[in-house]
């Protein structure tokens, strides 16, 4: 029997179900197809950002922005290798996205102080364009739909429980006062819950991606949209010149299915897939350093759309992170925040600091990779902090010593996720560094620490980098790392999705190597060319697009394209 709908979503991450939920509201009958057995993907286990540009919540705190600013930032940011007309297409809509979000019961709220990765840029803000989701009560999606999504990573819970949001997370980073009564109210809300926790382990408050996934899942099964999990994509049906539906393989079976008005891709990236990764990623380059679900974003929906003609582009591009390996855990973990943290460093084989440590994750990424080339010794390379940074900090999975002592740690960790000796020279020996050069980086950084000045790589030197550290320090970013015993840990170039996919225009819809529209298929997030091109302006570059071009294929599905405000700035 064959089955038709007005709208195929392949895919159900944040642009995905943002699409589905609005083609629903437009009176659309709409199907949703998901590869694995949970909803949500990357973006569930996101931090939930979404970067949004003169958003609603900017007055409140004091802050004016743009769309002229907004839009120079990220045609700079873009360096030519994206459209201006869809760059503009982004800041104009990106708003209006937010706005339905808080529409549809997924309230956002911006995060005054947290800087564009690139604040010395043009048109760049020194906070509030990044907006984090409001806390979700996870009873509004109810119990029986709640293990229909994927759960959050281990390195984004307090004890492996209790769910944190980033204004929490900062405040106990910055080692804030309050921060103390934060965790204490934290930690009594969730023991105290009996009514919830006596029904799943799982918290009632859901922060981040958790939030904006609830949300949306929520509002898919409010609408009572049509989900298929553990349907993975095989072909589209393509006829005539037109996408007009696709094939999926459910129980063994290959089921065919149409679509009236469009199919929308929205399956993610390929950094999963180690043959993709060969023949499009710089190099070395290895399927498990992702921080991202094993057995997703395997490119499916980028062949299948590159099969119909579609153009690929920024291929070699991924948004690049820091990771970790952690025994027992599913996925490797990314090193977001706790490499800016004053008293660490990360040095090459030759015991060097070749990078700003508190800089973008990306541009950490990308000089992995350059140092690598150059010297041989940056993949892996090593974070070294010491023993006042170990009793202080927190770091991948190691909680602060004051807290968790080493004695308490897992026994399997020390020597794979950790190294430990009592001077700087045995653990040198130990991780296969140069000695006299890591004395050298540790004792500069120590003078550095005294003076708040970083003469190599003036980390600390602007407000990116300033927001995760200790405040009280002449340099938030610097500490000494003087004090024995003597830490390491192994960092990967890993990332959290590739860049590259098809090539849309500023409708979502996929363009051919010619230019020309491949009527009938619509493109969003990682599966598609990120409209930042090479670059990641700010947290929340990766949801706030996919979001956002989801409303405007939508719209166009439905003949009512959107159009651009500002056509006088594609002049300038």
């Amino acid at each position: 029997m064959q089955q038709t709908y007005d709208v195929i979503v392949v895919g159900s991450g944040a642009g995905a179900l943002l699409a589905a939920v609005r083609a629903a509201d437009e009176g659309l009958r709409t199907l949703v197809v998901e590869k694995t057995e949970l909803v949500g993907g990357t973006s569930a286990i996101s931090g939930g950002g979404i970067w949004i540009p003169d958003n609603y919540d900017m007055p409140k705190a004091g802050l004016k922005d743009s769309i002229d600013a907004a839009y120079r930032y990220v045609k700079a940011c873009a360096k030519g290798l994206a459209s201006d007309d869809r760059v503009l297409a982004y800041v104009e809509t990106a708003r209006e996205m937010a706005l339905y979000l808080k529409q549809i019961g997924i309230p956002y709220r911006c995060v005054p102080g947290y800087s564009d990765y690139y604040p010395d840029m043009p048109g760049a803000m020194p906070g509030g364009r990044t907006m984090d989701p409001v806390d979700y009560n996870a009873a509004k999606l109810g119990l029986q739909a709640l293990p229909l999504l994927r759960p959050t990573s281990p390195g984004q819970l307090i004890l492996g429980r209790m769910h944190i949001n980033a204004f929490e997370a900062r405040s106990m980073l910055a080692r804030e006062f309050k921060s103390h009564f934060t965790l204490a109210g934290m930690m009594l809300r969730y023991f105290l819950d009996y009514p919830w926790r006596n029904k799943t382990r799982r918290d009632r408050r859901l922060t981040g991606g958790q939030a904006l996934l609830g949300g949306l899942l929520a509002a898919l099964r409010q609408r009572k949209i049509e989900l298929w999990l553990k349907s993975p994509l095989q072909s589209l049906v393509f006829e005539d010149g037109r996408v007009v539906g696709i094939v999926v393989e459910q129980e063994g079976r290959a089921v065919t299915v149409h679509a009236r008005r469009g199919v929308l891709l929205g399956a993610g990236g390929f950094e999963r897939n180690a043959a993709m990764r060969e023949q499009y990623l710089p190099k070395p380059t290895d399927a498990n350093w992702p921080a991202t679900p094993p057995h997703a974003n395997t490119g499916d929906a980028i062949r299948a759309g590159a099969e119909v003609g579609a153009a690929l582009h920024l291929m070699a591009h991924t948004w690049g992170a820091p990771t970790l390996e952690v025994p027992g855990e599913e996925k490797y973990r990314a090193m977001f925040v706790e490499r800016s943290l004053p008293g660490c460093m990360v040095v090459n084989a030759r015991g060097e600091r070749f990078l700003n440590e508190s800089g973008p994750y990306p541009e950490f990424q990308q000089a992995m990779f350059a140092n690598h080339a150059a010297t041989g010794g940056a993949i892996p390379a090593w974070i070294v902090f010491d023993a006042d940074f170990r009793a202080k900090q927190p770091i991948g999975p190691l909680m602060p010593g004051s807290a968790v002592p080493d004695s308490k740690l897992r026994k399997r960790w020390l020597n794979t996720v950790y190294w430990k000796a009592e001077t700087l020279e045995a653990l040198a020996q130990q991780i296969g560094v140069d000695a006299a050069g890591l004395k050298r980086s540790a004792a500069r950084m120590t003078e550095f620490a005294a003076t708040g000045k970083d003469l190599d790589f003036d980390r600390g030197g602007n407000a990116f980098d300033r927001y995760y550290g200790d405040p009280r320090l002449k340099n938030p970013n610097l500490g000494p790392i003087a004090k024995g015993p003597f830490y390491a840990m192994k960092l990967f170039p890993g990332d959290i999705g590739t860049k590259g996919g098809l090539l849309t225009d500023r409708e979502a819809r996929v363009l051919n190597d010619q230019g020309q529209i491949i009527k009938g298929l619509y493109c969003v997030g990682n599966n598609s060319a990120s409209v930042m091109g090479p670059a990641y302006p700010g947290a929340g570059s990766t949801l706030g697009p996919a979001m956002a071009f989801a409303l405007r294929a939508i719209a166009e599905m439905t003949g009512k394209p959107m159009a651009l405000q500002r056509t006088d700035l594609l002049s300038v």
